[in-house]
């Protein structure tokens, strides 16, 4: 089997997505679905460990990595929610698996709770939404203030001059800054597939519209759908993180068959930061 994977495309809402294939068509499908700002060769190292027991697709989320930006900037959990069923309804012949991170748990979250004949498991990465604090931070400030500072921020990241790195080293470097934990291999790999080089300089391959959240899209109670999911699942959380930790806030009791790991010394992208303990504690899982 081939150590680079495939890169593939695909329709949904009229737009061209693109998604990498690591092959082994014949065994059980695991979807790797990374999160904001991010892109699908962030997996690499996760895929390459996992290729010869599992057929492994990793999309690039509408408006990240190399599928199309959309068109109105919609930026959306319902629009990331039916561009994934495009995406399986082409891929997924039985029930598969799911490994998400932060924002790629939303939709697919909802989509084992819609779904959950479809889903074998469910792994989190720090991927169960807004805490409840920032929800009633939120709720104090109002939808309304909210609501104007999303059309500020969807307007400003439209008309700003987008970031650029004269070198790819200077990217490379501010890929570094963000993460203190990877190690000099992982931010030239994440930095080299998560930029292009355009006439004036490299900048990151995501639509700035992206990072514009509307609340009335994401600070909703999942709740009701995590009570919805049949699928055993794993959530995984980094102390490090800017998040609580669902096995202690409560959030985790809403699922009918969970299991939580804490990884110590690692924050939001766990998956990165404690690699060999995270592929332990999923392959025990899988």
């Amino acid at each position: 089997m081939p150590i680079e994977p495939i890169s593939k495309f695909y329709l949904s809402q009229g737009i061209k997505l693109h998604y990498l294939d690591w092959g082994n068509e014949g065994a059980p499908l695991l979807v790797l679905v990374h999160g904001m700002r991010d892109h699908a060769r962030s997996w690499d190292w996760v895929a390459r460990e996992l290729r010869h027991d599992w057929h492994i697709i990793a999309p690039d989320l509408r408006g990240h990595g190399d599928s199309g930006w959309s068109p109105d900037g919609a930026y959306h959990i319902p629009y990331y929610l039916l561009d994934f069923i495009e995406l399986v309804d082409s891929v997924a012949r039985e029930p598969f698996t799911i490994v998400a991170h932060s924002l790629g748990g939303n939709p697919t979250a909802r989509f084992a709770a819609l779904y959950p004949q479809q889903v074998r498991k469910l792994v989190l990465i720090d991927a169960m939404g807004p805490t409840s604090q920032v929800i009633a931070r939120w709720d104090q400030i109002g939808v309304v203030h909210r609501t104007r500072e999303w059309l500020e921020k969807s307007r400003e990241s439209t008309q700003a001059t987008p970031r650029r790195y004269a070198t790819i080293d200077e990217a490379i470097a501010r890929m570094a800054e963000a993460n203190k934990h990877l190690s000099p291999e992982q931010a030239h790999h994440l930095a080299t597939y998560g930029a292009r080089l355009h006439a004036d300089g490299y900048g990151w391959k995501y639509d700035p519209r992206a990072g514009a959240i509307l609340p009335e899209d994401f600070a909703i109670d999942l709740s009701a759908y995590w009570r919805g999911i049949a699928a055993p699942t794993l959530i995984c959380w980094g102390t490090e993180s800017w998040t609580t930790n669902p096995a202690t806030d409560g959030r985790s009791e809403h699922f009918r068959d969970h299991h939580n790991v804490t990884f110590d010394n690692a924050g939001h992208w766990l998956h990165h930061d404690q690699l060999d303990e995270f592929l332990a504690a999923l392959r025990e899982f899988l």
